[in-house]
C-alpha cells in the first residue's frame, strides 16, 4: 500500500513540437514501461475513496488522464489502453450547448482536431471515463456568477445526456481555481483536478487534486524516474519554479 500516486496528465498524443504534445511512438513505449514495472491503473473515483476514507493507495497504482479531448486520444492512446485493460479519465471541453449534435464533433480546441460524440460513446464502452473541462475551457476565476454556473454545470449535463451516465470528475481550465470556482465545482462534482505538479495523497483535497504534467517527464530517461524511489524529489524539484510564478502572480496554480 502507498500513501501517493502519481496521476498523469496527457494532453494530445501527436509529433508536434508543443509542450501538449506527446510522441504516439514514446506514449506506446511508456505504456509497456508501466505495464513491465507492474504499474496497474485506477479510477479518480478509487482515489477519492482512498481520500475520504483516509486508506492507504493501492500499491504501485498510477492514474491516467487526458485534458481537452483531442481526436488523437482515440486514434493513438485508446487501442492501446484498450488491449492492456487500462483505465484513464478524458476530461472534455465540450463548446457551448447550441451548437452540438449526436454525431458531431467537439469544436475544434487550438486548431487541433477534437474527438466526436460516437467516438466518446465508444470509448465509455470500452471502459474510458469522461469528466467535464468545460463548455469553452475559459479562465474560471474570471468569470461573473451566471457564467462561471452555466460552464461549469452545462458541461456536465452535455456529457451526462451522450453517454447515459453520471459525470463525477472535472478537471479546472489552466488548473485556475479560487475558493469560489471551488465551491461551485464541489455543488456538482465528486473530485476535480488542478494543474499542481505533486503527487495525490492521503491527505490532498479531493477538489484540487494534484498531477503530473506528461510534459515533465517527456523523454525515456526522465520517465523511467517515475519508477525510482527519487521520482517524489525530481517533482518537488520540478514544481518550485511554478510555485514561485504562482505566488507571484495571482495565486493560481497552472
Amino acid at each position: 500500500m502507498a500513501g501517493s500516486l502519481p496521476i498523469l496528465t496527457f494532453h494530445d498524443i501527436d509529433d508536434r513540437r508543443s509542450v501538449i504534445s506527446f510522441p504516439p511512438g514514446f506514449f506506446r513505449r511508456s505504456v509497456k514501461m508501466l505495464m513491465e514495472t507492474g504499474y496497474r491503473t485506477i479510477p479518480l473515483a478509487g482515489i477519492v475513496e482512498c481520500i475520504r476514507k483516509t486508506e492507504p493507495f493501492p500499491a504501485d497504482a498510477v492514474a491516467i488522464t487526458f485534458d481537452d479531448g483531442y481526436r488523437s486520444v482515440y486514434e493513438e492512446a485508446y487501442p492501446l489502453l484498450r488491449e492492456h485493460g487500462m483505465r484513464a479519465t478524458v476530461f472534455l471541453t465540450v463548446g457551448r450547448p447550441t451548437r452540438q449534435t449526436p454525431q458531431g464533433r467537439l469544436p475544434s480546441f487550438g486548431g487541433r482536431p477534437m474527438l466526436s460524440w460516437p467516438e466518446i460513446r465508444e470509448m465509455h464502452a470500452g471502459g474510458i471515463d469522461f469528466g467535464a473541462h468545460t463548455c469553452t475551457h475559459e479562465d474560471l476565476t474570471r468569470l461573473p456568477r451566471g457564467r462561471l454556473y452555466a460552464e461549469i454545470r452545462d458541461a456536465k449535463a452535455m456529457i451526462e445526456d451522450a453517454l447515459g451516465s453520471a459525470v463525477t470528475d472535472f478537471a479546472y481550465p489552466f488548473g485556475y481555481y479560487n475558493g469560489r470556482v471551488r465551491r461551485v465545482v464541489r455543488e456538482h462534482y465528486a473530485c476535480a483536478c488542478s494543474a499542481r505538479l505533486a503527487m495525490a495523497r492521503i491527505k490532498s483535497d479531493p477538489f484540487a487534486l494534484e498531477r503530473i504534467d506528461m510534459y515533465y517527464l517527456r523523454t525515456e530517461r526522465l520517465f523511467r524516474i517515475m519508477m525510482s524511489r527519487g521520482f517524489p524529489l525530481y517533482v518537488r524539484l520540478r514544481n518550485m519554479p511554478r510555485q514561485i510564478r504562482s505566488l507571484a502572480g495571482r495565486g493560481k496554480w497552472f
